[in-house]
């Protein structure tokens, strides 16, 4: 069942290709745009200069990545769950909620978060209210925010220590969301999505953050990985074609 799953989320992987080839389900524009994806594979710079040239949609489109891992997640030691921090940022607004008392209140109130509440907080979460993008909690708070996991999970909002969203030290966890950090795991088809910025970067910001994505994934491999850790790697813009990079030139990436 679960190698069957896996085909699943590889052909999703692709399925901007697949759909961009079925002229009666493809707009005029993508059809134009995947037109310019010529090669098997290309160089990272090479991939990032044409993301730029087949994104252009009337928004910024944010740029993402999806890489393909030898992993396994059903076993508990081929899970990947961690956060990075861009160093060139996301180019997006984090609408960060902290739930905290005392001392630590204050502190996220002087650190920037957008909402800051105790057990006030909680019970409006808990009538439904879910208007931010990040949750952090101090850990004595944990007790009372673990039972809203049916409310949180499933917007993948629930905190834990991994994610760096529960902690006593605010203002660096606060600062650090704002800046640019993001939680990344590993998919039940082994694949890790995640946004590396907006197309209006520069190409050298979008290679400085695709390297400590890079960094970041190579540093917390898996104990139980076997085999090829590294299978394939793609970026796309929201509305672009999916651009194949070289697995090998890719993990080559360092900062000049």
């Amino acid at each position: 069942m679960y190698q069957v799953q896996r085909k699943i989320w590889v052909l999703k992987l692709l399925i901007k290709d697949i759909i961009g080839r079925d002229m009666s389900k493809s707009s005029r524009r993508y059809r134009q745009l995947l037109k310019k994806v010529t090669k098997s594979f290309y160089s990272p710079l090479d991939a990032v200069e044409l993301l730029h040239q087949v994104s252009n949609a009337n928004f910024i489109e944010t740029a993402d990545i999806s890489i393909l891992l030898g992993l396994d997640p059903k076993y508990a030691n081929q899970q990947l769950r961690t956060t990075v921090v861009l160093p060139k940022g996301s180019g997006k607004l984090v609408k960060l909620a902290v739930i905290a008392a005392g001392e630590k209140y204050n502190q996220a109130v002087e650190a920037g978060a957008d909402i800051v509440g105790a057990n006030d907080l909680v019970d409006q979460i808990a009538e439904g209210r879910l208007d931010f993008d990040k949750l952090i909690v101090t850990p004595d708070f944990m007790p009372v925010v673990a039972k809203l996991g049916r409310f949180l999970g499933p917007k993948g909002l629930m905190p834990s220590p991994k994610a760096g969203t529960v902690t006593n030290n605010l203002i660096e966890a606060i600062a650090e969301f704002k800046s640019g950090k993001l939680e990344y795991r590993v998919d039940r088809a082994g694949i890790v999505h995640m946004p590396f910025g907006k197309v209006s970067f520069s190409v050298d910001d979008l290679l400085a953050n695709l390297i400590v994505i890079k960094d970041s994934i190579e540093k917390n491999k898996p104990s139980g990985s076997k085999g090829k850790y590294w299978k394939s790697v793609y970026i796309s813009s929201t509305m672009g074609p999916s651009i194949p990079i070289d697995i090998n030139l890719f993990r080559e990436l360092v900062q000049s």
